[in-house]
């Protein structure tokens, strides 16, 4: 019974918020309906809908057709019975939630045929209303709508209704559905690795400032992983570290999900990421596999790194950096070159190949042809003895004399800066706070001050003349 008071408690907040267009009033009943979605039931969505909407109208005998209806007829009776005379109501905002908590509790009993035909009602109800204080129910609409599809592997179908969407959001000045609809589109073309259209439809989507925190950290990760497979490592680091940094602490799959890729491409720009980053609470068993793939790039063992790639190629594949972890090859070899060029002053470009466990058919060829591109790309520090076949190494000099910590020092300060100058434009403050407003009766007596000033000025006036 508390329940059900809760749902009406939260239809009420809609109505406040539609009648006086506050929309935060319905962003917080929506958070309030996320945190009871657990205990719906048939029978206490299906007397929600008799509360909310007229019984016999085409809204309710529309979501009605969903619920299913292998629950006892007695418990719908009694819930029906619960709610006293219904409240007949004719607001869109009622209307689109009553379809976001039939699609909620559909999507949650893993119903998704009969989810998807709510969505797809949903969103052809959705086009007809331009309110702003609808913008808000049909940002989650839109995103359950994808979910749906994509739990039947049939996201393809909605891409063009998705950009459609997209048009109408841009055209009603909907940032906030603009939003959630640019992430539902990216996440389409990359399920399906279409990369170069992600890239093209994010390049060319409009510029707003982000509304949503959710929605910013879903776009940093998927503009990461656009930037990673264009071989833009040093952005895409950029953007996944700060995703993973920006998302809340209750998101741990995600947050899982920003970490694996982010090590991914800190590995293949050179750097080899702490322990630590391993060691997050919640995240050591889902990160073992990049635990020890970290370790074999680490160490620079080619053999390691075969094994550990083979033995964790299905975690690889599901998490879609089985291409990634090919790339990290030359990475491994380059390591290895590296440490082999720190612990002799000269080797023999046939033991450089051994210890590098080259399986190529001439093994001394391609090390050799490895050792110049090292060189050339200032990886080592060392000069090819080719009459001889040796790598010569020259002596390693202090790393103070150069400019490796300044620029150390002077990426890290940007970064500080960069942080402080994102927490100064994320304050917030309440319209005209520094404008105190006079009341009635102070007024009243300045402008009687006003007066008396004016008239006494008036009267030393006429005694001059």
């Amino acid at each position: 019974f508390g329940f059900r008071l809760d749902l009406k408690e939260i239809a009420s907040l809609i109505e406040t918020g539609a009648y006086a267009r506050e929309v935060r009033r319905i962003a917080r009943a929506i958070r309030l309906t996320m945190a009871l979605r657990r205990k719906l039931k048939t029978s206490v969505v299906s007397a929600f809908l008799n509360f909310a909407l007229t019984p016999g109208s085409e809204a309710h005998s529309r979501l009605s057709s969903y619920l299913p209806k292998d629950d006892h007829e007695m418990e719908v009776d009694t819930a029906t019975s619960v709610v006293q005379a219904p409240v007949k109501h004719s607001l869109p905002e009622l209307e689109i939630f009553s379809y976001l908590l039939v699609l909620i509790f559909l999507i949650d009993q893993k119903r998704y045929s009969e989810a998807k035909a709510c969505s797809s009602a949903s969103i052809a109800r959705l086009k007809n209303i331009n309110r702003r204080t609808v913008d808000v129910l049909a940002s989650r609409l839109y995103f359950y709508y994808s979910l749906s599809y994509e739990h039947t592997g049939d996201l393809a179908e909605i891409r063009g209704n998705l950009l459609a969407l997209h048009q109408i959001a841009t055209l009603r000045h909907d940032e906030l559905g603009q939003e959630t609809l640019l992430n539902l589109l990216l996440r389409n073309y990359l399920h399906y690795n279409l990369y170069d259209q992600a890239e093209k439809l994010r390049s060319k989507a409009p510029r707003f400032e982000a509304h949503s925190n959710q929605q910013f950290c879903r776009y940093l990760f998927y503009l990461g992983k656009i930037r990673t497979i264009q071989l833009e490592y040093t952005d895409a680091k950029e953007s996944l570290l700060q995703a993973a940094r920006k998302a809340p602490i209750a998101a741990l799959c995600f947050r899982i999900q920003c970490t694996k890729w982010a090590v991914i491409v800190r590995l293949l720009l050179g750097e080899i990421p702490e322990r630590t980053v391993f060691m997050q609470k919640g995240m050591e068993t889902a990160l073992r596999p990049y635990f020890e793939l970290t370790n074999a790039v680490r160490i620079g063992d080619l053999e390691l790194f075969k094994s550990v790639a083979e033995k964790f190629s299905e975690t690889f594949s599901l998490d879609r950096t089985q291409n990634l972890i090919v790339r990290l090859r030359h990475n491994v070899i380059r390591t290895g070159l590296r440490n082999i060029s720190i612990s002799y002053s000269r080797i023999s470009l046939t033991d450089v190949a051994k210890k590098l466990r080259l399986d190529s058919p001439n093994p001394v060829a391609d090390a050799e042809s490895i050792v110049s591109k090292a060189i050339r790309d200032g990886a080592i520090d060392a000069t090819i003895d080719h009459a001889k076949g040796w790598m010569v190494s020259k002596e390693t000099g202090d790393i103070y004399s150069t400019n490796e910590p300044q620029m150390a020092f002077n990426s890290r300060i940007a970064f500080c800066l960069n942080m402080h100058n994102e927490a100064v434009r994320a304050l917030r403050f309440p319209p005209n706070s520094h404008k105190e407003k006079e009341i009635a009766e102070k007024r009243r007596e300045r402008q009687q001050q006003e007066q008396e000033l004016a008239k006494h000025i008036a009267e030393e006036d006429d005694d001059e003349f």
